[in-house]
């Protein structure tokens, strides 16, 4: 089993099915890309990984997904610190209204930091780790508004950094980005892995097979394919799934 473990797990929402009996192992360390077409369940299953779909009205979930051994539908499971294992990043920069300090203290002090020592040192750590540090340094008390979007992608990874996760989940990081800023946070996924486990939902495939080790491919709601990032690109074993990497469908 891996650091995440999907076994069967489906979505509906309401009665519209969202994923269909997905199952797949994602290994510690590594990067799963999920490509496919637009409505095939890819931010669907991951934000399922979180319980983000909680909070969709009528959202369902059957099966189940591990995250470190544990059964996150259990009723026992703690959301707050399932969240904070599980951070994630989405499509478009979401930071606070705040300084840039505080954006990356805001997790931090929820989980009951208040020394400013102590904060000062983890707001370093996860800005240095999100590779915009040095970008920032001199104006951490400025908005956060005020960065540039690629900037504030960064300070949303530095952000999901701050609390400790083991896993980040990211939905589509770089569709609001121009191709420099999308050249970084690139980088910074090949770096991050080191330390993280990275599930990335991305429509650019160049993109899955630049940063991923895995690549999961989704096609209305089921998991067509799963294999090394290689495999799937150069030997698909599946028909649907070369269709769609040559562009002749999606």
């Amino acid at each position: 089993m891996g650091i995440i473990s999907a076994k069967d797990y489906t979505l509906y929402y309401g009665t519209k099915l969202g994923v269909d009996r997905v199952t797949l192992d994602v290994e510690a360390n590594s990067v799963t890309a999920i490509i496919g077409p637009s409505g095939c369940g890819k931010s669907t299953f991951l934000r399922g990984i979180n319980r983000m779909n909680d909070l969709i009205p009528g959202a369902r979930a059957e099966g189940n997904i591990f995250v470190e051994g544990e059964e996150i539908h259990n009723p026992l499971v703690n959301l707050v610190q399932l969240r904070r294992v599980v951070g994630m990043v989405f499509q478009r920069p979401n930071p606070f209204p705040k300084s840039i300090y505080d954006n990356v203290a805001y997790g931090p002090r929820l989980q009951g930091i208040r020394r400013r020592s102590q904060l000062d040192e983890i707001v370093e750590k996860s800005l240095r780790d999100a590779a915009i540090w040095d970008e920032v340094k001199d104006n951490l008390k400025k908005s956060a508004l005020s960065l540039s979007g690629g900037q504030q992608q960064r300070l949303c990874i530095a952000r999901a950094l701050a609390t400790t996760p083991k896993v980040l989940l990211m939905d589509e990081p770089c569709s609001a980005l121009d191709p420099i800023a999308t050249a970084k946070i690139e980088e910074l996924i090949r770096t991050l892995r080191k330390t993280y486990t990275i599930c990335i939902v991305t429509h650019n495939m160049q993109q899955a097979a630049r940063v991923s080790d895995k690549t999961a491919f989704f096609h209305l709601g089921k998991l067509i394919e799963y294999d090394a990032t290689n495999s799937i690109f150069t030997n698909p074993r599946q028909k649907q799934t070369e269709d769609y990497i040559t562009g002749r469908f999606g």
